[in-house]
This record gives C-alpha cells, sequence and structure tokens, in this order.
C-alpha cells in the first residue's frame, strides 16, 4: 500500500514511516522544507511538499496514495483554536480527494476537536474507511519532547516532584513504538467509523510517575493542594490534576493490537529520561 503520511518526519510520524516501511508499505511523507525530506529519503520514505496551510498539497498527497495516516498538528498552545482549525482545513481537504474510494484515512484527534471528528464520521458513511485514534498526553520514549520531559525540568527547577492533592487521578501513556503500531494496524485492518485509544498503561496515578521522576533526579516528592497548581506546573497544572484513564479494549478487538512495549514507570527509568540533558 502506498501510504500518504502527514507529520512523517516528527517523533511519532517518525516512528511510523518506520513501521510501514517495516511492514512492506511504500510511504509518501509530507514536507514542509528540504530537512523534512532529506530525513525522509534517508529514512526510504518519498517526500512530498506541502504543509497543513496548503490544502492543495494535501489533496495531492491524498489523491497519489493508497490511504492516509495524518499525525500532522500544530502544537501552539498559544492559539489552539487556530491550530484546531488549522486541523479541520487539512482533514476536509485530504477527505474530499478519498470520498467515495473506500480508501482508508485515519486521523489523530486532539481536545476540542469535534469538527474534524464529525468531518470523519461523515467520511464513514460516504464511503471511505475513516478511523479515529486517540493518543495519551504521554507519548513516552527516546526523543521525549512532551509532556513528561516537561514535568522533569519542573522537577528539576523547583527542586521537588510535586503530584496534586492525593496523586490518585490517572494518566493513560502509550510507547511512541506501540503507537506506530497501532497506527499501521489501523491502516490495514480497522472498520470504518471506529475509534481507537492507544493505551498501553489505561491509567498511571499522577503520584507514581512524580514518585519515578523524583528517584531519577533524587529530588523530594510532594502533592500540593490544587490551588497551588498553576502556579506549580504552569500550563500543565490542569492536565497535572485530571483523572483521565483511558480503554485500549477497541484497539486490542477492531485492530489487533498489543503493546509491546515498556511502560510508562519502566520507561522512566531508562537513561534518556535522567533529566541531565533538559
Amino acid at each position: 500500500m502506498r501510504v500518504f503520511v502527514t507529520g512523517a518526519s516528527g517523533y511519532i510520524g517518525s516512528s511510523v514511516v518506520r513501521e510501514l516501511l517495516d511492514a512492506g508499505h511504500q510511504v509518501l511523507g509530507l514536507a514542509r522544507s528540504d530537512q523534512s525530506a532529506a530525513r525522509l529519503q534517508a529514512a526510504g520514505a518519498e517526500a512530498h511538499r506541502g504543509d497543513l496551510h496548503d490544502p492543495d498539497s494535501l489533496r495531492r498527497g491524498a489523491e497519489a496514495s493508497d490511504g492516509v495516516l495524518h499525525l500532522a498538528f500544530h502544537h501552539d498552545f498559544s492559539d489552539f483554536s487556530g491550530a484546531l482549525a488549522a486541523d479541520l482545513e487539512a482533514v476536509s481537504a485530504m477527505g474530499a480527494a478519498l470520498e467515495g474510494s473506500g480508501k482508508p484515512f485515519v486521523m489523530t484527534t486532539h481536545a476540542g476537536g469535534t469538527d474534524a471528528e464529525n468531518v470523519m464520521r461523515s467520511l464513514a458513511e460516504g464511503g471511505v474507511r475513516a478511523v479515529i485514534v486517540e493518543l495519551c498526553p504521554s507519548v513516552h520514549g527516546e526523543g521525549d519532547t512532551g509532556f513528561i520531559p516537561m514535568l522533569i525540568e519542573i522537577a528539576r527547577t523547583k527542586g521537588f516532584s510535586a503530584y496534586v492533592e492525593d496523586g490518585g487521578n490517572r494518566w493513560p501513556a502509550v510507547h511512541r513504538l506501540d503507537a506506530a503500531a497501532l497506527y499501521r494496524l489501523a491502516l490495514e485492518k480497522a472498520p470504518a467509523g471506529s475509534r481507537l485509544e492507544g493505551a498501553h498503561d489505561e491509567g498511571v496515578p499522577f503520584r507514581d510517575i512524580a514518585s519515578a521522576i523524583g528517584r531519577r533526579l533524587n529530588v523530594p516528592v510532594v502533592g500540593i493542594p490544587r490551588e497551588e497548581a498553576d502556579t506549580h506546573f504552569g500550563f500543565l497544572g490542569t492536565l497535572a490534576a485530571l483523572d483521565i484513564p483511558r480503554s485500549s479494549a477497541a484497539a486490542r478487538e477492531l485492530a489487533g493490537w498489543q503493546p509491546a512495549q515498556l511502560s510508562l514507570l519502566e520507561d522512566l527509568e531508562q537513561p534518556h529520561y535522567d533529566g541531565r540533558e533538559l
């Protein structure tokens, strides 16, 4: 299968490209720059120049492929509504190119992305094998630039690793290589209209995450009141207090997904999370 992948040179996308190529697929990866194009070509993929703000380039990429994996997203928390609007435009452009084709179209959903999800549901009713994948707050592994490194840096700066109240609120997590496998399986197997939650750890108590960070940095682990969370964690304050467990049942049943990599707490013991290079 020739697969058009947006976000192909990113932290998760690069693993997805490797997963697809190793499974015998061809990859056409969206590249915004010469540097991204060169990385894709070095990995064995074909580069397709364009970006999320160029719907014509997205449409051409989708038309030239047997299926689409949409991973790209502007993670701009200062203009999140703008990022969601760009994502909706991208999903609509690629979906229009696939309508009635029977081809698979797998997208990553984001908080507040209801409009893009509605487009996918309409596509599923209009002859596209549209599948929604929801990832976790922590997609961990070597090279992680997400929330876990941010929490480690906060603990280093503050001199202690914190959790909110009793720390019993749960975070789901998935290793990026397991996430890559889920995208491939969703592309190959998942039925139209399905929604797959990529959660290896369906709910890790935040207190346990803070404790693992504390051990890693050799700093105290402290519970703080909810009213201090925003001051301590910054924009992560609300997320650090949320209880957001997920279920991987649909991913396992509909796509045959079997996570095989380290859990979050196991991964936090690895050298790439020691915090010294943050």
